[in-house]
């Protein structure tokens, strides 16, 4: 044991567990935990955005893109609060993010006095966006809550989990023992030999098996597994919009969950793996039939719980479940790879018809190599991109997921660049969505991140336009009164181009990838057809035509 205060105990502990880089907003109750990390040096790398909302986007952004436990410090009370967008976020997306909150004074939590960043129910509303939140309430038991902290985002399913520390407990020294942390931090759920037995048993007697992979395949690591299981099994893999990338897009395997459609009908077993299975904008499953069987391959049994269909479950990390699904199944003597082509060109065919978002997908994926990424937000050119953007690596493609959080972009693609500074980094975006962080062109400026960001510009909350439009015949307050956004890059020292095609953006985009470090394009566009019937929520969004007949109902009956 060593004398220390609680802010030398946290800095020490988080070196032990390996967490070098932190993102946060220096600010009072913070001050003895700053100086603790101050004080070790090189151990430590921090990057400081000009908005405590950027902490945690840049540290969920972090953590996806590596697999690292990504870590975000933010005063108590307007801090967190401020973060709060970002750890809803990273909560919706299965990522592992550590959240450090500072506290008012411990003798007074609760009270009511009025404190400085004094809010009511501040440990409550941490667990609202994490699986597990704790406080230390003495410098001693610092390094143990910390420690429990990493323990718990590295079991189970991967999400934020939030720790509080008063700031009278970060300043006052105390006697403390550290936590070594154990070798073994494996902490994957093993799956159950019967449920395998199971499930193999049900697979193997399928005549058209089909895989709908959601997020957890992600987060799990398990894109070779689920490879594998597929070759095997010869089965389609649906990627949901969380889970692009599980397997390459020129996988004979791998589908949208546009081509989906085709192939889900069909389908007389489906294998869910790492997925709520949900529509999100309606209380159903996705694709519920009443002739299919369903297996569901979750670290959490809720995700097997009505109102979808009753089925087996697997209850185990993904990775360990596919692996185990593959051992116990024979390899297939069908090739069903012209029945999953007729499908995707079937889902083609009516991509190809949003235009222009079509075209400057295509020209996104020719510019950005294979293992770049692209952060997708909500913009007319991102809802489709969930759909038409073909994803060769894992996680190279981040989404806001269930979330949906408006501005997200940006900020986040800070923080992949900031964990992959030598690969391509590409954010896209509309005006409006910028709007929510583009001071943070100071922090890309700052750090020099590898990085681009795309502002398709129309002058509108376009998406909200064009739904009001579509519902109501008119809209309300989507008018936006925009800067001069090359001059605002130049402002903070950013090159900048602005153009008003696919093709002239293509070019931009090759020339701003070559020479490294942050710029920014604008495209000057105007209203977008909606893509809203393609990804997956066509029950709220009908069709502005008729589906394309069934392309694979023949196929199967050959």
């Amino acid at each position: 044991m060593s004398k220390m205060t609680g802010g030398q105990a946290l800095a020490k502990q988080l070196a032990l567990e390996g967490l070098q880089d932190i993102f946060l907003v220096p600010g009072v109750q913070l001050d003895w935990a700053v100086d603790g990390i101050r004080e070790m040096g090189d151990a430590f790398r921090l990057l400081i955005p000009r908005h405590e909302q950027t902490t945690s986007y840049m540290a969920d952004g972090y953590a996806r893109a590596s697999g690292k436990i990504g870590v975000c410090m933010t005063v108590p009370g307007p801090g967190l609060t401020n973060a709060m967008a970002g750890l809803s976020t990273a909560y919706a997306c299965s990522s592992p993010l550590l959240s450090i909150t500072g506290q008012i004074h411990s003798t007074t939590i609760g009270a009511g006095y009025g404190m400085l960043h004094e809010i009511k129910g501040q440990s409550e509303l941490i667990g609202s966006v994490t699986k597990w939140h704790g406080m230390a309430t003495t410098p001693s038991q610092v390094p143990a809550l910390v420690r429990e902290a990493v323990s718990k985002i590295r079991s189970g399913r991967p999400q934020p989990v939030g720790i509080e520390i008063p700031h009278d407990v970060l300043s006052t020294a105390a006697e403390v023992e550290l936590v070594q942390p154990p070798l073994n931090t494996d902490g994957r759920l093993a799956p159950d030999a019967s449920q395998i037995e199971a499930a193999a048993a049900v697979l193997a007697a399928a005549k058209f098996p089909v895989i709908h992979a959601g997020g957890g395949v992600l987060a799990a690591d398990a894109s070779a597994a689920l490879e594998e299981l597929a070759s095997r099994l010869q089965a389609p893999v649906i990627m949901a919009e969380t889970s692009r990338g599980a397997i390459s897009d020129r996988h004979p395997m791998a589908v949208t969950s546009v081509a989906g459609r085709a192939v889900i009908r069909h389908a007389d077993v489906v294998l869910v793996v790492g997925s709520r299975f949900m529509n999100r904008m309606a209380p159903v499953p996705q694709w519920a039939s009443p002739d299919t069987q369903f297996i569901y391959l979750n670290v959490e049994a809720e995700a097997a719980a009505p109102p979808r269909k009753p089925g087996l479950l697997v209850q185990a990390d993904a990775c360990l479940g596919l692996e185990a699904l593959t051992r116990a199944l024979p390899a297939s003597n069908t090739s069903r790879v012209h029945v999953v082509e007729a499908a995707r060109q079937w889902a083609a065919q009516q991509i190809r018809e949003v235009e222009p978002q079509f075209s400057y997908v295509q020209a996104l994926r020719r510019a950005i190599p294979d293992d770049g990424f692209l952060i997708n937000e909500l913009t007319q050119v991102g809802y489709l991109s969930t759909v038409a953007y073909p994803v060769h690596q894992p996680r190279t493609l981040v989404t806001p997921g269930y979330q949906g959080t408006l501005g997200f972009g940006f900020p986040t693609a800070l923080g992949v660049a900031a964990a992959m500074p030598d690969r391509a980094v590409v954010c896209i975006t509309g005006d409006g969505g910028f709007g929510w962080g583009m001071q943070e062109l100071a922090t890309a400026r700052r750090y020099g991140l590898n990085m681009v960001v795309i502002v398709f510009n129309d002058g509108h909350f376009g998406n909200v336009r064009l739904l009001q439009q579509q519902t109501f015949g008119h809209t309300v307050g989507v008018e936006l009164c925009n800067p001069d956004f090359p001059k605002l890059a130049d402002a903070f020292g950013i090159p900048s181009a602005t153009v008003s095609s696919s093709a002239e953006m293509e070019t931009a985009l090759r020339g701003a990838l070559s020479r490294g470090g942050p710029s920014l394009l604008e495209v000057r566009v105007g209203p977008m057809p909606s893509a809203w019937h393609l990804i997956g929520y066509n029950s709220v969004f009908k069709r502005p035509s008729p589906e394309p007949a069934d392309p694979i109902a023949n196929l199967l009956k050959n």
